[in-house]
């Protein structure tokens, strides 16, 4: 911690503390590169390779590794570092069954009738997703983010934080394969699309209706991850610049 930012009347941190938090940092970094294709699978990378690209010591290293290995994203390989593991897409058909669960049945909670809907996100939401075809994004990271908060703001304003809290783990356990799903230009107009469809029956209390739009629009996602090859990915780090 700098200087300036201490309380003199604190103490400063312990040294497991300090590793705990630069591992903290390493992992999400390792992340970001997972989702933004500079980490694809079946590479290969060393502790030592990390060390230097992050400017970090092994130990914090060490520690981001072994989580994101419990997490299914790298396997330890004897004697010859790390790799990044394919997709596992039974595990996607998976997260995406019980993503349809969560965000179903947020959508049924927002349009109960004794239910007060927070019109400000709706609001927020509309501004990008009801805009104009000319003002709307084609920029595939952008669209991508903006589809996270969608997704996430409607289960967070249903108002059951233990949903909330899986529903996040689910959409970082699937943000690769979501970025992927943007980098065609038709499926990002789609979402458009779809979005405005659901907000709209959202704002109307169909709750039936929102909660069929919302399943119609993920099992369209779901179905684009069956057709993800790692040629795909490949395009996508080559069009990222996402290559180390």
């Amino acid at each position: 911690m700098p200087t300036a930012l201490r309380s003199p009347h604190r103490r400063p941190a312990s040294g497991a503390t300090a590793f705990r938090s630069r591992a903290d940092e390493v992992y999400a970094q390792l992340k970001r590169d997972v989702a933004e294709f500079k980490l694809v699978p079946g590479d290969r990378f060393t502790e030592n390779e990390l060390c230097d690209r992050l400017g970090v010591s092994r130990t914090p290293v060490r520690q981001a590794l072994v989580r994101l290995q419990q997490e299914g994203f790298v396997e330890v390989l004897f004697r010859s570092g790390w790799r990044v593991l394919p997709f596992d897409f039974d595990q996607f058909e998976q997260l995406y069954d019980l993503r349809m669960v969560l965000e179903t049945t947020a959508a049924h909670r927002l349009c109960e009738s004794d239910r007060r809907i927070d019109n400000a996100l709706l609001d927020k939401l509309a501004d990008i997703w009801l805009a104009p075809v000319d003002r709307r994004s084609t920029n595939a990271v952008q669209v991508a983010q903006w589809d996270e908060e969608f997704h996430c703001a409607l289960v967070e304003a249903a108002g059951n934080a233990e949903m909330a809290r899986v529903h996040r783990d689910v959409t970082e356990r699937i943000r690769i394969i979501r970025r992927l799903d943007f980098t065609q230009q038709p499926r990002i107009e789609a979402t458009y699309e779809e979005h405005g469809k659901i907000l709209q029956a959202i704002r109307a209390h169909r709750g039936d209706q929102a909660a069929m739009l919302l399943r119609a629009h993920i099992e369209t996602s779901q179905a684009e991850v069956r057709k993800i090859t790692l040629h795909q990915v490949f395009l996508a780090r080559n069009a990222t610049g996402g290559a180390t």
